[in-house]
């Protein structure tokens, strides 16, 4: 029973919080994509993260190229990051998770936010 939780985690099918997500960019050099699109990126995203709209996926040329990195996917509230998980799984990547709560989470946790000009 507890080793089905941990492989769905591995798998990155449950999301991780604001605390968890600073911690593997921290201390793995995690990236932080935001999946929005770009006005709603315009208007307010995570500091330090990169814009790759949920769209635009599954044909970037954006992402990084070591698979083995931490992705964490972010969007204004968390449901596109979610549903954007399973399309990096199926690109290769083995360390993708969604940031629950979206950017409302990370406002929320008083983690940098910023605008474009």
């Amino acid at each position: 029973m507890l080793f089905v939780p941990m492989l769905s985690r591995r798998a990155g099918a449950a999301g991780v919080g604001t605390a968890e997500a600073v911690q593997l960019i921290n201390r793995e050099k995690g990236v932080l994509i935001d999946v929005s699109e770009p006005a709603e990126y315009a208007a307010g995203h995570a500091g330090g993260s990169k814009n790759i709209p949920f769209g635009s996926l599954e044909a970037s040329n954006d992402l990084p190229r070591n698979k083995t990195l931490p992705l964490l996917l972010m969007c204004p509230t968390g449901a596109r990051a979610q549903r954007a998980v399973g399309i990096l799984g199926k690109r290769g990547y083995e360390r993708v998770h969604s940031v629950t709560g979206g950017l409302a989470a990370w406002r929320e946790a008083n983690l940098p936010v910023e605008r474009a000009v």
